[in-house]
């Protein structure tokens, strides 16, 4: 047992003469600085995270050089506009650039435009670690840091809200007192694609699903309301109505007729309003002349076809203006603007047949560009082998 003892002592002994030499021959290097006593550590950094680190710095400068070249443009059109600019937005920037560059295509992407940087570089991924490798996030080794930390974020909304319901409750106080439940009617969470690019990573499914119910039961929490700004950052409205599915409400005349006037009826270049009368004579004039002698036989039936469809002849009155495009695509436009106008005196179920024959669907088709080294849209000229 004594044996055992002594060598117990020595070992013991032995390990504490070792960490003094140790510690003496740090203190000797380089990396002690003795004026704050601190310790730096000097690690070597591996050339995949040099080569790392060089990616991020050139996606920096480049980003950085962008958005000085983008200011640089957006004070130039100030100046050329004569507008301050300070307040100068980037719908200004569009109204300029549409003004000083005409385009005729149609295509929007052949268009010329200018946008800040972000909106047409890819979002990056920043660096996770510094050059001795230590990494900056709390979750980096999950491989998902950002989706991680966006659950622990939700978590830690529930839990603030549970300790204020319960508070208010032992309280003896109302809820309704200190918030409600958030009404998100008319939005959705944000669809795993654009959830990727918030948050610049890539999940699967289940995280996905995971999310949604996560951020589901804060949503259904009676205190919902006191975390919109953080709920309302992972929703994005739906797919609203157009404002033409609104039917407008029939305003009286002078006369007490009824009547609607529909704007910005489109088709190809072809602009016009359309304003219906109710009752009436069955009377419709195009830019002041009757219909009789507007065009020829199909444009003129094309323009009646709404009113044949929901037995309307005879029993309005149609004035319409329109200008640009030739007489197909303004007969187009006057067909449209008819058949929107019809939905304040004709009732639902007709309404509903009326949009399943396609009369409330706007023609969004244009003549399509001629191809360079074609002698068409389409049309190839003749090959000759010699």
């Amino acid at each position: 047992m004594f044996s055992t003892l002594f060598r117990g002592i020595g070992v013991r002994y032995r390990l504490a003469e070792h960490t003094t030499v140790l510690a003496a021959r740090f203190l000797c290097t380089p990396a002690y600085k003795a004026e704050d006593g601190s310790v730096v550590q000097k690690a070597k950094i591996s050339k995949a995270m040099k080569a790392y680190l060089e990616r991020a710095r050139e996606y920096e400068s480049s980003m950085e050089q962008a958005r000085s070249e983008y200011q640089l443009g957006k004070r130039h059109l100030a100046n050329m506009m004569g507008a301050d600019v300070e307040t100068f937005t980037q719908q200004d920037i569009d109204q300029a650039i549409q003004y000083l560059f005409p385009s005729g295509l149609y295509d929007p992407a052949a268009r010329p435009s200018m946008k800040p940087p972000e909106e047409f570089m890819p979002k990056k991924k920043g660096a996770e670690f510094d050059e001795t490798g230590r990494p900056f996030h709390s979750l980096f080794y999950t491989g998902r840091p950002n989706f991680f930390q966006l659950l622990y974020d939700i978590v830690e909304n529930i839990s603030k809200l549970n300790a204020l319901e319960d508070g208010t409750r032992i309280k003896g106080k109302s809820l309704d007192s200190v918030g409600n439940k958030l009404d998100v009617t008319g939005s959705e969470w944000l669809p795993k694609e654009l959830l990727e690019k918030k948050i610049v990573e890539t999940i699967t499914d289940i995280e996905y699903d995971n999310f949604v119910n996560a951020m589901n039961r804060l949503v259904d929490h009676p205190l919902s309301e006191r975390s919109k700004e953080f709920i309302k950052e992972y929703r994005k409205p739906l797919i609203s109505k157009m404002e033409n599915d609104t039917i407008p409400a029939p305003q009286h005349d002078a006369d007490g007729r009824q009547y609607v006037t529909i704007y910005e009826c489109l088709r190809k270049t072809a602009r016009g309003d359309v304003t219906m009368k109710f009752p009436g004579t069955g009377s419709v004039l195009v830019n002041g002349k009757d219909l009789r002698t507007v065009g020829k036989t199909q444009q003129r039936e094309q323009i009646l076809f709404p009113l044949l469809f929901t037995n309307m002849v005879g029993k309005v009155d149609v004035l319409a203006n329109v200008s640009g495009g030739g007489p197909s695509s303004q007969a187009g436009a006057v067909r449209w603007g008819i058949a929107m106008a019809l939905r304040s005196f004709v009732d639902a179920e007709l309404i509903s047949r009326m949009r399943i024959a396609g009369l409330l669907t706007r023609d969004y088709r244009r003549r399509e560009r001629k191809k360079p080294g074609q002698a068409g849209a389409r049309r190839k000229y003749t090959w000759k082998k010699r």
